[in-house]
């Protein structure tokens, strides 16, 4: 897919996922335009990769319809990419009102947005695994599962990909093709972990920012297994789910999974294991009591669709996704003790890495089937 000169707008830029993705398609040649809150975190990979020098980037709620309707007029989008979420758990019980405000309304403005333009193809509405009903079985969760989701922000989520069916089938119906031109679909991905992740209450920032401080990372749950991946592997999904699109039109305006390999949905604990060997020096961890908010303690995802239709895999084992994740935090770190950070080119470099190996063998061109 040639992205260079496509226009695209990218809402949550400012985020960690949404600060690769916005990195990775400048790279790529596209007309990015981002609409997103400023950054969440004090440090943050939007401001250590200088992600807004090659872009438009518009600072605003998603929350507030008329800016979206606005930056959708502005820009003129071919293709939207929908990353713009709450995007923690815990965070969603402490505020369950402003992250269904966030993740379903936002969604539902995004989505009218878009009627309002006539130069749209492609929509990717980016949600999370945790938007199925988990019932604690051991198979991995297919896109036709049930959706549920036990706490706010994983219900959230699973309200959002309904916005997403009732909009497609009320306003850009796969039948109707022929007139409107736009196709919508929606992504589910796993725990992405990378450089430039700060958030708390997440299992790779909170080690890092422990190990630098030489202690002991404190863990609620060490066995619980989640769908570990490296960010660039849902974001080549993505990427793949919209030049589909583009190709093929409705044929893939429905829901994806992203996820690793069944062997890389691991333990909280040998991933934190793993991690602490990487760094080094006396890095470890100790369990913490839970606050007894419900945590589920199995989740996996079917990936065998993407496969087959997308010809998407992921690429990199979880050993060498978290060799590279503590790569980057390494860097930073060095780059911060030698009194000036910019992590934009060892980004770019660690996504050009990615490209090289997520490239068909032979320079081939993958055929959507």
């Amino acid at each position: 897919m040639n992205w260079a000169g496509r226009r695209v707008l990218l809402t949550g830029h400012t985020g960690f996922k949404g600060s690769w993705l916005a990195l990775w398609l400048q790279g790529l040649g596209a007309e990015l335009c981002g609409l997103a809150l400023e950054p969440p975190t004090a440090v943050n990979l939007f401001e250590d990769a200088r992600v807004g020098q090659s872009m438009r980037s518009v600072i605003g709620d998603i929350r507030d319809a008329e800016l979206v309707r606005r930056v959708f007029l502005e820009h003129r989008p071919e293709v939207v990419f929908h990353l713009a979420a709450q995007p923690l758990v815990r965070a969603s019980y402490a505020d369950p009102l402003g992250t269904y405000a966030t993740n379903v309304m936002g969604t539902a403005h995004v989505l009218d947005a878009a009627r309002a333009v006539d130069t749209l193809r492609a929509v990717v509405v980016v949600t999370t695994d945790k938007c199925y009903e988990n019932r604690e079985w051991p198979w991995p969760y297919r896109e036709s599962d049930r959706l549920g989701g036990f706490d706010p922000y994983s219900n959230s989520k699973a309200c959002a990909e309904l916005v997403v069916s009732a909009y497609r089938n009320s306003f850009f119906h796969p039948r109707e093709y022929a007139r409107h031109g736009v196709a919508i679909a929606s992504a589910r991905a796993g725990n992405v972990i990378g450089g430039g992740d700060w958030a708390e209450d997440r299992l790779v920032p909170d080690a890092i920012r422990a190990f630098q401080k030489r202690q002991a990372v404190r863990i609620r749950n060490p066995r619980a297994i989640r769908p570990w991946q490296h960010v660039l592997e849902p974001l080549q999904g993505y990427l793949d789910v919209a030049a589909l699109l583009l190709d093929k039109g409705v044929i893939g305006a429905e829901a994806w999974n992203f996820g690793p390999h069944p062997r890389d949905a691991r333990t909280v604990e040998w991933v934190v294991n793993e991690l602490a060997r990487l760094w080094g020096g006396d890095a470890g961890w100790e369990q913490t009591p839970s606050q007894h908010l419900p945590e589920a303690q199995t989740l996996k995802l079917d990936i065998s669709k993407a496969a087959a239709q997308l010809g998407w895999q992921p690429r990199l084992q979880l050993a060498e996704a978290l060799a590279i994740t503590v790569a980057w935090y390494g860097e930073r770190w060095q780059q911060e003790h030698d009194g000036s950070v910019n992590m934009r080119p060892f980004t770019e470099a660690q996504i050009r890495d990615y490209q090289r190996r997520a490239s068909p063998p032979n320079g081939e061109t993958i055929e959507h089937r």
